[in-house]
């Protein structure tokens, strides 16, 4: 069994043997990053392939500083950025009247479970679904956020206050549903 180094070292002298080991132990975390950002589940595989091939293309530039697998996420992140962004997304503003319910039932998030509450991420209008992923999950700041959309921080702000009015008005629904 290969240590990480060493596969990123075969990896580096492309070798096909360790790139295909180290995309099996990686890709099903990926893929989940992935489906994050895609409509679909084609639309995953293409961004995933496309982040691989960055990272294998790339692997050379890793300084073994920091976590490897934090690393590849960061070029799965890019490569999802930039598919979208050939699809043109639109950050929009959908109408404010329908998610002005600001009651809040701290027990609702509790009673989700997690592929529920992804389910409810990924039915959010996109411009909203990327702002949230990139900041909830994966922790970027809205100056960040802004510089890998092109869009300004108080735009991601927007974003994101919509896409956690919106949640929270789903979660509610659901939890009306349960009752």
């Amino acid at each position: 069994m290969l240590t990480e180094i060493e596969l990123i070292k075969g990896c580096v002298r492309q070798e096909a043997t360790c790139q295909r080991i180290l995309f099996e132990q990686m890709a099903g975390k990926m893929f989940t990053v992935c489906l994050r950002y895609a409509n679909d589940i084609m639309e995953a595989e293409d961004i995933l392939q496309e982040g691989f091939i960055k990272v294998f293309n790339n692997i050379h530039q890793f300084k073994f500083e920091g976590s490897f697998e934090g690393w590849v996420r960061k070029i799965v992140v890019n490569s999802a950025l930039k598919y979208l962004q050939k699809k043109r997304i639109i950050f929009n503003e959908l109408k404010e009247e329908i998610y002005t319910n600001q009651v809040t039932y701290s027990y609702a998030f509790s009673n989700l479970c997690e592929a529920e509450l992804l389910k409810l991420i990924n039915e959010l209008p996109t411009g909203y679904r990327i702002v949230f992923n990139l900041n909830v999950i994966e922790g970027y700041t809205h100056e960040e956020i802004g510089q890998l959309l092109n869009i300004q921080p108080s735009t991601s702000r927007s974003q994101l206050v919509k896409a956690r009015k919106m949640l929270q008005q789903k979660i509610m629904q659901i939890e009306k549903i349960a009752v």
